[in-house]
């Protein structure tokens, strides 16, 4: 059925991903088959790029990173594709989420990330997806391309942060809940299914021969941009109902599990 899947993009977090950030013990044996037969494989997260790097050292020249969901897309150390926002807009956004309670902004650049929260366990938690990270005083003081801007609340981003700000900038901008407590603004027409279709077009795969896994919100327009989309066994419910096809949960190692018999055809 899938023997002729030329492009495979994963969600990292929730996905290829177990509930304590570790890959699956056989990924990279899995890598390895998959480049053995040209199928071009892609870490598609919410992620930061130097932070997909340190994670797949290994391999880095060999795999496609669509990194900070979708808005910066960079292969064998070069960037293919990006979506900025500008600053008076990233100004407007700053401002606005500053007044809801609870909640610690982090302003995803090109050079690096940015956070002004001084709160201990909200700068754990950002290092955990930013390799790359400056605390500074002032976010509006910023000096970078920003192509992401990523809101935390321990509380929960559905409930306690999009209803706020969905109204005042979902019409402008891709506002999304990438997370239980994380949620992304970005460039308007910006997600990981934009990236993947500008890939199609420099790479030559194609949508039928294109297979994706995700688990949450920002994976929508990814699972969209691929014929064999699945959702994760521990998906929120609403993907799992656009998804073509379900892996198992992403503590039984899915993905892995998915490629192995459906892509490599073994057990």
């Amino acid at each position: 059925m899938t023997s002729s899947i030329q492009f495979i993009a994963t969600d990292m977090d929730g996905t290829l991903l177990n509930d304590v950030n570790e890959l699956p013990d056989d990924f990279l044996n899995v890598f390895n088959a998959l480049d053995d037969q040209k199928i071009m494989f892609a870490a598609a997260s919410g992620r930061q790029y130097f932070t997909l790097l340190k994670m797949f050292e290994s391999i880095k020249d060999k795999i496609l990173f669509i990194a900070e969901n979708g808005t910066l897309v960079m292969y064998q150390g070069k960037e293919l594709y990006s979506a900025t926002i500008p600053k008076i807009e990233t100004d407007a956004i700053i401002n606005t989420v500053r007044n809801i309670e609870n909640t610690h902004i982090v302003l995803c650049g090109k050079k690096s990330a940015y956070t002004e929260t001084k709160d201990k366990q909200a700068q754990q938690e950002i290092m955990k997806y930013c390799h790359h990270i400056m605390f500074v005083d002032d976010l509006l003081d910023i000096d970078d391309e920003v192509i992401k801007i990523s809101v935390l609340n321990f509380n929960g981003t559905e409930e306690y942060v999009y209803p706020l700000v969905a109204p005042l900038f979902s019409a402008s901008h891709q506002v999304v809940v990438s997370g239980k407590t994380w949620l992304d603004f970005m460039d308007k027409q910006a997600s990981k299914g934009q990236a993947i279709k500008a890939m199609r077009a420099k790479f030559g795969f194609t949508f039928e021969n294109s297979m994706s896994f995700g688990d949450f919100f920002n994976d929508i327009e990814m699972l969209n941009e691929t014929y064999f989309s699945y959702a994760m066994g521990n998906a929120h419910p609403e993907i799992k109902k656009l998804a073509r096809f379900i892996a198992p949960t992403n503590n039984e190692q899915g993905v892995i599990t998915v490629i192995k018999q459906q892509v490599l055809q073994c057990n």
